[in-house]
């Protein structure tokens, strides 16, 4: 049976408490985003988004569960994430200019991967700047180090 993704994700909410809510299926090149719309979106998204990002990853285990082939989806609640995306990617590009001007290293703070995914695709296309992913101790994030290129 093919993953119903709006379905799943209205069902989900429901069984949380969200009963009033509307959910926009748009389809992108790199899978689908279920834009959310609620009274209550500040219980959605959680601190730093934690909540909304804990919400996708369940989502698209229930997908895969349904079906192995299923597109990933993200979920946005009322523009969340596309918000969040442009002010982290403004930072790398601050970032980078810094590395550019001074030839030092510049270590952003810990993020999860999904944040870090959007730092390296910011700047895979520099010149002049490498990005790394590197562990930070007591903890299951990743800092980006950003430093010229060789």
């Amino acid at each position: 049976m093919p993953a119903q993704p709006k379905t799943t994700l209205e069902q989900l909410l429901h069984h949380l408490g969200f009963a009033q809510v509307t959910i926009e299926e748009h389809h992108l090149e790199e899978g689908l985003l279920l834009d959310v719309k609620s009274d209550d979106a500040g219980r959605l998204i959680g601190r730093q988004g934690q909540t909304l990002s804990e919400l996708q990853y369940i989502l698209n285990r229930l997908l895969f569960h349904q079906d192995q082939d299923a597109p990933k989806a993200m979920v946005d609640v009322g523009g969340y994430r596309a918000s969040a995306r442009d002010a982290l990617v403004k930072k790398a590009k601050d970032a980078a200019e810094k590395v550019r001007r001074w030839g030092d290293i510049v270590e952003l703070e810990p993020m999860n991967a999904f944040d870090r995914r959007i730092v390296h695709n910011a700047l895979k296309d520099d010149p002049s700047v490498e990005t790394h992913s590197v562990e930070v101790e007591g903890t299951n994030k990743k800092a980006i180090l950003l430093r010229p290129k060789r």
